[in-house]
C-alpha cells in the first residue's frame, strides 16, 4: 500500500518539478557562489599578469612564449613582461622574477670604495746606456791580431783587444829617440815627441820604457778600459782604421735597464717612484721588481707611446737584452677616493652617454629604470662613478642589454631612445638627437645588422658584433697606428714605413683577445693571423714596391676587421685605386675624404676615389 502511494507521489508533475527547482538552487550555489567566484578570478588574473612573452630585439615581429633563439637571426630571445595590474612609474620597465632569472639579469648593491688602477706595460730589457762604452782605436793603423773574436765574449779592465800596426806611430817613436840624444840642448822639441806620444794614449811608463830600451813598439796594443760583454764586434783583422775608429761595444750587463711603452691614456696615472712588478717572457715563474725612475717627456710620433724605465740589478746574469717584459703599475688613484665603483658590464656607453638600470626599492618584483651616470677611470672589469649613483642602490651587473632591449620593445627610456615614446625598429641602430646620424631605410641594401652597404653612402651603425668597451678602444689604437703608415706609403718613405708598422704591431699586440667570446673570438683569431703575416712583411721589407703590395693585403684584412667589430668615434673612408699593382686596383683606408693614394704617391697621388664613407 504505501509503495503504491510512493508512486503517486513521484508520477504527480508538480512534485518533479519542485525537485528539479530544488537541485538547480544547489547547483547554482556551488558554481556561482560570491566567494569562490571571486577567488577564481583573482588566481587567473595573476597567471595573466604573469605571463611572459618572449620577442628578439631585432625582429620585435616574433612572439612567442618559450624562450629560444630567433629563427630569424639566431639571437637569444628576451622577455617582454606583461604588467598586468602591477603599478609601476611610466618609465620603469617591469620583469617578472621567473622571466629575470630565465634572462640571466643579476643585481648588485653599489658601493664606495677606494679605487686603484692596474696599468699594464709592455716592453724589453736593454743595456743600461751608462754601462756602455766603445772601445776606439788611438792611432791609425792596420789591425794586426784580434784578441777578441766574437760576440758575447765576456772582458775585464785591461785586457788586451787588438794589435794596431801604425806607421805614424813608428815614426813618432823615432823622433822621440831623436830628441832624447839632443833634449838637452832643445828640451822643447823633446817634451813635444813625448806630448804626441800621450795624444795617442801610450803611458809615460811606456814613453820611459821606450827611452831606456831604444827600442820601437811596431804594434800598439788596445786594452779594455772596462768590464763586462762585447756587445759588437766591428773590425776584423787586417782592417785599415783611422783615429777614432770604433772597435768594439762593450756593455757592463751586471745592472740593465727594461723599457716599457706607455701609452698616453696610461701616462697619467703613472709617476716617477712607482714600484712596478714584472715578469720575463723567457723566465716563466720568476717574478722581478723596480722602481720607475724615467718616463720620457716625448710621445713618439710614429708609435703613439713614451718610453718608462725601469733599473734593475743582474748581477746572476738572467736577464738579457732584448728580452720581452710585461709590468703592472698600481696606481692609487687619491682623487677618487671614497667614489662609487661598479662592473664594467653594468654599464651600457653610446659613445655621449654612459647608462646603468638601477632596480626600483619598494618592489618585490624587478622593475627597473634607465639613468645617465658620469664615469671617471677605468679600473680593470670596473669603472669609478663620479656622478648619478647613490651608496646602496642596487643596479643590473649582468643581462643589461637584455633589460634595454625590453624597454626599447614597450617604447621606454633606452640606451638609444632616452625619450619615451621615441623607439628604433632596431636597438641600437640611432642616437636620437645626433644631428649627424642618418635613418635607416628599410629596403635599401644592408646587411643582418641593419648597415648600409650602398657605394659611396655613409654607414652609421656600430660593427655587426656587439663587443667589449675595452676591445673597441684598443682596436682604435690599431686604426690610429694603420693611418701612420698609410701616410708614411703616401710619402714613399720605407724606413718611415717599416717604423709605422712597427707601431701597428705593437698595437695589435696590445689587442686583447680574452675580450671576446664565441664566434667573436674566433672571427678575430683567424683575422690576426693575417694581419700579422702582412704586417712583417713590410717591416721585413727594404723595397718600397713589396711594402704596398703587403700594405693592400693588410687594408683587405682590416676592412673585414673594421666591418665586423666596428670602431668608436671615427669616419674611415673606403678608397680604391684602379691602376694599382697593373691595372689590378688595390683598396685603402683614410681618415680623408681627399685621396692621397698610398701605392703611388707623388707620381699620382690623386688617383682613386671614396667607395664607402663607415661613420661610427
Amino acid at each position: 500500500m504505501e509503495k503504491l502511494k510512493l508512486n503517486r507521489i513521484f508520477s504527480n508533475k508538480w512534485f518533479n518539478y519542485g525537485i528539479l527547482l530544488a537541485l538547480g538552487i544547489f547547483l547554482g550555489w556551488v558554481f556561482f557562489h560570491p566567494s569562490v567566484k571571486i577567488n577564481e578570478i583573482h588566481d587567473h588574473g595573476s597567471e595573466a599578469a604573469l605571463d611572459t612573452i618572449w620577442t628578439c630585439a631585432m625582429h620585435p615581429q616574433i612572439k612567442v612564449s618559450q624562450p629560444g633563439k630567433c629563427p630569424i637571426c639566431g639571437m637569444d630571445l628576451i622577455p617582454l613582461v606583461q604588467t598586468g595590474s602591477l603599478q609601476i612609474s611610466p618609465d620603469a620597465i617591469h620583469f617578472t622574477k621567473e622571466a629575470a632569472e630565465l634572462a640571466n639579469v643579476l643585481t648588485t648593491k653599489v658601493s664606495r670604495q677606494n679605487p686603484a688602477k692596474e696599468v699594464r706595460l709592455y716592453g724589453k730589457v736593454q743595456v743600461d746606456e751608462r754601462l756602455l762604452q766603445n772601445q776606439v782605436a788611438q792611432v791609425p793603423g792596420r789591425i794586426e791580431k784580434l784578441s777578441v773574436n766574437f760576440t758575447g765574449e765576456t772582458v775585464r779592465k785591461g785586457q788586451k783587444l787588438a794589435e794596431i800596426y801604425s806607421p805614424e806611430l813608428v815614426t813618432a817613436q823615432q823622433e822621440l829617440l831623436e830628441t832624447v840624444k839632443t833634449k838637452q840642448l832643445q828640451p822643447d822639441l823633446y817634451e813635444a815627441s813625448k806630448e804626441k806620444l800621450r795624444q795617442w794614449k801610450l803611458t809615460d811608463e811606456q814613453i820611459a820604457s821606450i827611452e831606456r830600451s831604444g827600442t820601437i813598439i811596431n804594434n800598439f796594443e788596445v786594452l779594455s778600459n772596462t768590464s763586462g760583454t762585447v756587445t759588437a764586434r766591428r773590425v776584423s783583422t787586417g782592417d785599415h782604421v783611422s783615429q777614432g775608429t770604433v772597435l768594439f761595444d762593450i756593455a757592463d750587463l751586471s745592472h740593465v735597464w727594461v723599457l716599457f711603452d706607455a701609452y698616453e691614456t696610461d701616462i697619467p696615472f703613472i709617476k716617477q717612484g712607482q714600484n712596478v712588478k714584472f715578469s720575463i717572457q723567457a723566465i716563466p715563474g720568476t717574478d722581478f721588481s723596480g722602481n720607475i725612475v724615467f718616463i720620457d717627456p716625448v710621445i713618439d710620433p710614429f708609435t703613439r707611446v713614451a718610453k718608462v724605465r725601469v733599473e734593475s740589478t743582474n748581477l746572476n746574469g738572467k736577464l738579457k737584452p732584448e728580452m720581452f717584459a710585461t709590468g703592472v703599475v698600481t696606481s692609487d688613484m687619491k682623487e677618487y677616493r671614497n667614489n662609487i665603483v661598479i662592473p664594467k658590464s653594468s654599464v651600457l656607453w653610446t659613445g655621449k652617454r654612459s647608462i646603468v638600470y638601477v632596480k626600483e626599492p619598494g618592489s618585490d618584483e624587478p622593475v627597473f629604470r634607465l639613468r645617465e651616470i658620469g664615469l671617471g677611470p677605468v679600473l680593470g672589469d670596473s669603472y669609478v662613478v663620479t656622478d648619478g649613483l647613490n651608496e646602496g642602490e642596487e643596479i643590473v651587473v649582468q643581462g643589461t642589454f637584455s633589460v634595454d632591449a625590453a624597454a626599447q620593445l614597450q617604447g621606454k627610456p633606452s640606451m638609444m631612445n632616452p625619450q619615451v615614446g621615441k623607439t628604433s625598429s632596431m636597438p641600437g641602430m640611432i642616437m636620437p638627437g645626433d644631428e649627424n646620424q642618418g635613418t635607416f631605410q628599410p629596403g635599401a641594401d644592408t646587411d643582418m645588422a641593419g648597415k648600409n652597404m650602398s657605394v659611396g653612402k655613409s654607414t652609421e651603425l656600430p660593427g655587426q658584433i656587439t663587443v667589449n668597451m675595452d676591445f673597441t678602444m684598443q682596436f682604435n689604437n690599431v686604426f690610429d697606428q694603420y693611418i701612420i703608415l698609410k701616410n708614411a706609403l703616401v710619402q714613399s718613405n720605407v724606413n718611415k714605413a717599416k717604423l709605422a708598422a712597427q707601431g701597428v704591431q705593437q698595437t695589435l699586440t696590445k689587442v686583447d683577445m680574452k675580450l671576446l667570446a664565441g664566434d667573436a673570438h674566433m672571427q678575430w683569431k683567424s683575422l690576426l693571423e693575417d694581419l700579422n703575416k702582412q704586417i712583417k712583411s713590410i717591416i721585413s721589407s727594404g723595397n718600397i714596391g713589396e711594402q704596398r703590395l703587403a700594405f693592400s693585403e693588410f687594408s683587405n684584412q682590416f676592412y673585414k676587421a673594421i666591418k665586423t667589430f666596428g670602431l668608436m668615434g671615427k669616419t674611415t673612408y673606403y678608397q680604391f685605386c684602379p691602376m694599382a699593382f697593373n691595372d689590378k686596383g688595390a683598396y685603402w683606408l683614410s681618415e680623408i675624404n681627399e685621396i692621397n693614394n698610398p701605392y703611388y704617391g707623388e707620381e699620382m697621388i690623386s688617383c682613386g676615389e671614396t667607395k664607402e664613407t663607415l661613420i661610427y
